[in-house]
This record gives structure tokens, C-alpha cells and sequence, in this order.
């Protein structure tokens, strides 16, 4: 299918701009708002019965068959490879991440070990905990930027002791865009007896997935990046045999009624972007989803080529840790702080349209580039010229 440029008039994105970007907090297809407005004008006509009794019951049963967040829930679950009964919904991952958190008990003494390339809203969360409970946290430092899994494995095993009470890994980390081993990361701390809780925030339509497959006990993952569904809209699946002492952060009617039923309903609030999630999940396999996810991956690994030969930077990323992001190295110039990013962050977007993630990290300013279906090499080709500009 020949996606680029031509693709743009699916998405309510300003055919003047550059965008880049998809990665940060997703773009809504025209088609799937169009469905979560009928979803809305569904709710208005009758709101009590919708959201009492066809969206959750308090008796949790709903009026005839499964309740319509359950069903919502098992079409996510069959596209993420996890069983619907082990599939909740919640606003983002970094909902999910402080469910996960604050449900369990820490005390003085027990660690709580994460990489350093953990996605900063979420360590912050982990230091608050740790603040609270007297946890410390540990922090194994990944190989980057000439990027290693065997030794990103090796070095979280070496970070984990006798007092790791949980373990937190990237799936893809959301600013140096590595897709790590995440398979083999949970095994070294399944076989240590210590729990491990995933950040998937990026991996929905970004990369085929299998949750099952991958064994955590916890896995959260945002839908409305590259899944396509309205924000905010996320999942958590959870082993069972975690189920039983996880809440939500905001405990509600549901409260030891049962996992999934305490989970679907947390107080009145906007259900429309978990309902709608399966039309995202179905805008993605209309396109040809996996000619679209290797679409977007050699984009991404052509911007990687293409902008480090023009910038003069190292390329040390091998093309298997790349999905459907790449973070590049900028010239030495740009500068190497976070002011640096910031303003060339903002001098790309005001002075030439173009909306890319900006970073610094390990010394130097790097530019993580998103690619998407409406994306093609023109695009990759202006922000270079720009950035040199």
C-alpha cells in the first residue's frame, strides 16, 4: 500500500505542517472520532441506563450478556494477545503504573529497581512511593547510545538483590525510542522471584504483541499513541494471581467486588475513548497493519541514516532495537542541555512548521522522530534541512 503524504486526509492533522510527532500523545483518525461521537450521542439518549446498567452494573451483571466495557475490553485483548478476564481499562500508563504502586506495601529496606531510561512522569511516581514508604530505588543504567540487549539484560540481573520488592522496565523507552528485550527482561526477574511491571506505553500499533507472551505481572499500555484511539485511553493486564490486591488509585463502588468490576467503573467519567478503542484497533487493520508497521519502521530507520549522515552523528542503534521511533544524535552545535532542546524544539516548529520530539540525554540534543503512515522521505528530508538551517 503506498502510504505517505496521500494518507493525510484520514487524520484532522494541518496538511501545512510537518508532523513528526504521532508518538507523543498519538493523532485521532477522522473515522474513529466520528465513531466516539456516536458513542456520545448514544450515552445522551438515555445517560442513566447507559452508564448504570449497559457500560457497568453495580450488581456486575449487565442487563443481557457482558457488560459493553467488557466487550470493549476483549477486543483489546485479542489484539494485544492477553485473556479479557486478565484486561482492565485506565486513563494512560501512568495511571495503570500508580495502580501498580500504591496497592502494594513497601517498608524500609525493600528496593524498587528501574533502568534509566524509565519515562520521567513515572519515576517521579516510584520516588514519591519510595519517599512515602521508605523504599529506595535502584537504578541500572542501560547501554546507550551504542545500544547492546544482551548487556541491557545483563546489567538490569545485576541490579536486582534480595531486597527488589518490584522491578520496572521499558517495553520502548519513550525518549531514547529503544525497543528492549522485553522478553528476556522479564524472565531474568521471574527467575529471581521478583514481580515485574512493563511500560508499553508505545508498543500498541507500533509493534505486534503478544502480552501473554511475555509473562509480567503487570503490562500497561497507552491505545491512544499508536493504537489510534481517542485520548485518554489505556490497559493493564495483570497476571491473576496478582489480581486480587490491585486497585485503582481512585477506589469506587467496585471496591473487592471482583478485579475487572472494580476496575470498569471508578466513578462517573467520559467512557468513550475505551469504547471506541476497538474502531481504532480496526482503522489500523483496514490499512494492511503489518504492511503498515513495516512501513513505519523503515521509515524510521531511513531517518535514522539519512539524518546522521547529513548531521555528521554516530549512528550506534542497531536496526532491531528501532520500531516505529528513532532517536538521533544532533550536531555537537545544537548544544547538549535541556534549554538547548527546548529551543531548537521550538525554533523547528515557529519558524518551519515542523512538530518533532526534542530531547537532551547523555551529553547531547537528540531528535526522536516519529513515523507514521502520513509520513514519508519528504518529510524526513525537511527536518534535516531545517534543523541546519
Amino acid at each position: 500500500m503506498p502510504f505517505g503524504r496521500s494518507f493525510l486526509p484520514l487524520w484532522p492533522l494541518d496538511p501545512s505542517a510537518t508532523y513528526l510527532n504521532h508518538g507523543t500523545v498519538g493523532v485521532v483518525p477522522i473515522r474513529v472520532a466520528e465513531a466516539q461521537q456516536a458513542w456520545r450521542d448514544r450515552i445522551e439518549r438515555h445517560p442513566a441506563r447507559f452508564m448504570l446498567r449497559d457500560l457497568w452494573s453495580f450488581t456486575g451483571s449487565a442487563t443481557s450478556g457482558p457488560t459493553l466495557m467488557r466487550q470493549a475490553a476483549a477486543g483489546v485483548a485479542a489484539f494485544v494477545g492477553a485473556r479479557a478476564d486478565d484486561l482492565v481499562f485506565v486513563d494512560n500508563t501512568s495511571t495503570g503504573v500508580n495502580a501498580v504502586l500504591r496497592s502494594m506495601t513497601f517498608a524500609p529496606g525493600d528496593e524498587i529497581l528501574v533502568t534509566d531510561h524509565i519515562y520521567g512522569g513515572l519515576l517521579t511516581a516510584v520516588h514519591y512511593i519510595a519517599r512515602r514508604s521508605g523504599a529506595a530505588v535502584r537504578v541500572a543504567s542501560m547501554p546507550y547510545p551504542a545500544f547492546d540487549p544482551a548487556l541491557a539484560v545483563e546489567r538490569l540481573s545485576a541490579g536486582i538483590t534480595d531486597r527488589t520488592k518490584l522491578v520496572l522496565v521499558d517495553h520502548i523507552a519513550a525518549e531514547s525510542a529503544i525497543v528492549f528485550p522485553v522478553e528476556d527482561l522479564v524472565r531474568v526477574c521471574k527467575a529471581r522471584g521478583v514481580p515485574v511491571l512493563v511500560d508499553g506505553a508505545h508498543v500498541p500499533g507500533q509493534l505486534a504483541l503478544d502480552v501473554s507472551a511475555i509473562g509480567a505481572d503487570y503490562y500497561v499500555a497507552n491505545l491512544h499513541k499508536w493504537a489510534m484511539a481517542p485520548r485518554s485511553s489505556a490497559f493493564m493486564v495483570v497476571a491473576p494471581e496478582r489480581q486480587r490486591d490491585l486497585h485503582p488509585p481512585v477506589v469506587s463502588w467496585g471496591l473487592d467486588t471482583g478485579f475487572t468490576q472494580e476496575f470498569d467503573w471508578v466513578g462517573t467519567r467520559d467512557p468513550t475513548p475505551w469504547l471506541t478503542a476497538p474502531e481504532g484497533i480496526r482503522f489500523l487493520q483496514d490499512l494492511d497493519y503489518g504492511a503498515l508497521r513495516g512501513y513505519n519502521h523503515d521509515l524510521a530507520w531511513h531517518a535514522a541514516r539519512h539524518l546522521t549522515d547529513l548531521w555528521d552523528t554516530p549512528l550506534e542503534i542497531p536496526e532491531s532495537a528501532i520500531g516505529s521511533m528513532v532517536s538521533v544524535m544532533t550536531p555537537a552545535s545544537i548544544g547538549s542541555a535541556k534549554p538547548d532542546a527546548v529551543r531548537l524544539r521550538d525554533r523547528l516548529l515557529f519558524d518551519h512548521n515542523i512538530e518533532v520530539q526534542v530531547h537532551a540525554r547523555a551529553g547531547r540534543v537528540w531528535v526522536r522522530v516519529s513515523a507514521q503512515a502520513y509520513n514519508d522521505h519528504s518529510d524526513i528530508e525537511k527536518l534535516g534541512r531545517a534543523l541546519l538551517g
